[in-house]
């Protein structure tokens, strides 16, 4: 595999394709799903855990599909950002509160902004294989409670030495490569030229077709309403999730706005280029989940199906210019099943940034009416292990709606990685 390049050179991204990790999936069949509203940083959802979260979007997934979660073979859930004192048991919280029965397994996966991705090819593999007849594959983040946190202070620090710092904040480094996030985008702006125009453009575009998805009812498909709610389970002491002080019930994406053009023209660059808080994914907490099942379980349910996972790849690029990694995962997944992006009636790619959205679409040559067509993660939020799941269900709704085939799915992430998944409606 080629060594990281220097970024003064547009690479080959179709090389590190020749690296990617690629499965096909013989059984494996989304038989429903849902989400969480996404809300703004600080916002109705702040004082919630991320375990909560995923509970509420697994119940609703479940009841969706028809499927009751004593049937459940496993749960399979992400996290990227501790973000309660119970979190290393969120995985089997998850499962036990959404029903699954206690002699089933429950474990959690985390690969950064591809959590959700990575969720779910675990589960298509467990169904396929026939380990189990259903999974629950979830992605959960509360980027509200990200912790301010302390790593060397156990036993003990010097006089005036204290070192607390923000996790959500610090997280945005990749110390290996000494760059942040959004100056992997930055990167990826210069080496595809891309100007601070083209990603305003790119946004802007991404809140009027959100806007417009919004309108139509489109999210509200996916969404299932959350308020107050106590979850309980046999054996397990109850759990009560608490809004912030009088939410109420929250129903619909916050973030969603008019933003125009001439608004986001007028913001500074974050990272000294062409990224603006405007243009680039929004900060919000928020959890998915989607059921899946074996074909027979799927056609026992009455409830018809969304579609199938065929495939999912990964791959790695150089970290430092990280956005692009959907590339390669695609290009290896497409070249497995004898297709090309033409082949492919709907892209969802998660906008980590404007830049970083827009060099994924030119490189793999998809046009703009093939290409997140609702909007993305600059209009309605990034809860990062929630944005793979939330990819994959809603690039099935679509396709379901438009009376479309076949669709792929993809993000990068921190580090410099890509997944993509392959999915097809039935």
């Amino acid at each position: 595999m080629p060594d990281a390049l220097p970024i003064t050179e547009t690479p080959d991204w179709t090389r590190y394709a020749a690296g990617a990790l690629v499965e096909a999936f013989a059984d494996a069949t989304i038989a429903g799903g849902a989400r969480t509203p996404f809300v703004d940083y600080n916002g109705a959802l702040a004082p919630v855990s991320p375990t909560d979260l995923g509970i509420h979007a697994a119940r609703a997934a479940l009841a969706r599909a028809g499927i009751e979660g004593g049937r459940l073979g496993a749960t399979i859930a992400g996290n990227c950002t501790q973000a309660s004192f119970d979190s290393l048991f969120f995985a089997r919280h998850i499962g036990l509160y959404a029903g699954m029965r206690n002699d089933r397994p429950a474990h959690g996966v985390q690969r950064l902004c591809t959590t959700g991705f990575e969720a779910i090819a675990q589960a298509a593999r467990a169904t396929s294989t026939g380990q189990a007849e259903a999974v629950l594959a979830v992605g959960t983040e509360s980027m509200s409670r990200a912790p301010i946190a302390a790593y060397t202070h156990r036993g003990g620090f010097p006089l005036g030495q204290v070192e607390f710092k923000d996790f959500l904040w610090e997280s945005l480094l990749d110390s290996g490569c000494g760059t942040a996030m959004g100056g992997t985008a930055e990167n990826l702006a210069r080496l595809h030229h891309i100007s601070r125009e083209e990603t305003d453009a790119y946004a802007a575009e991404s809140f009027s077709r959100a806007i417009a998805a919004q309108a139509a009812g489109r999210f509200a498909e996916e969404i299932a309403p959350i308020s107050d709610a106590v979850f309980e389970a046999e054996g397990m002491k109850p759990r009560r999730m608490t809004l912030a002080r009088k939410a109420g019930e929250v129903s619909a994406d916050s973030h969603i706005r008019p933003t125009p053009l001439e608004v986001l023209a007028k913001l500074k660059p974050v990272f000294g280029g062409v990224q603006t808080g405007g243009n680039s994914s929004a900060i919000v907490d928020g959890a998915a989940a989607v059921v899946v099942t074996n074909a027979a379980a799927a056609a026992g349910t009455g409830v018809a199906p969304l579609g199938k996972v065929l495939g999912a790849a990964s791959a790695g690029v150089p970290p430092e210019v990280m956005g692009i990694g959907p590339v390669p995962a695609a290009l290896a997944l497409l070249q497995r099943f004898g297709l090309t992006a033409r082949d492919i009636d709907l892209f969802e790619i998660n906008e980590a940034f404007g830049a970083q959205a827009e060099a994924v679409r030119r490189t793999l040559g998809v046009p703009h009416d093939r290409f997140n067509v609702n909007g993305g993660a600059i209009a309605f939020g990034h809860p990062l292990a929630a944005t793979g799941v939330r990819c994959v269900y809603s690039l099935l709704l679509e396709l379901k709606r438009r009376g479309l085939k076949r669709g792929v799915a993809g993000a990068c992430a921190g580090g410099g990685q890509g997944m993509a998944v392959l999915v097809e409606v039935v």
